[in-house]
């Protein structure tokens, strides 16, 4: 337990932030699930739903500062990679 007022605070506010961090990537890692459960059936919507629903929040997480931009980029890619892969069949 923290001594010093400010950093009792610190540790409260570090736990919120640690919180929030792993409910976002929690989000953003069942969203690819969905998007990889999608990608494997034809219904064709349902993907590009799915993609768009994992890049809005992988954007999200980069512009809170949860998730690195070039992670995003690269995770964003793959995707795209995959859905261009499934419409191709």
């Amino acid at each position: 337990m923290p001594n010093i007022k400010s950093a009792a605070k610190r540790a409260k506010t570090s736990e919120k932030s640690r919180q929030r961090n792993m409910q976002t990537k929690a989000e953003v890692k069942t969203l690819r699930k969905s998007l990889l459960v999608a990608a494997a059936e034809p219904a064709a919507p349902k993907t590009e739903a799915a993609y768009r629903a994992f890049c809005s929040a992988l954007d999200k997480g980069v512009k809170h500062g949860i998730i690195r931009k070039n992670t995003a980029i690269r995770k964003k890619s793959r995707a795209g990679a995959l859905l261009r892969k499934t419409a191709a069949k």
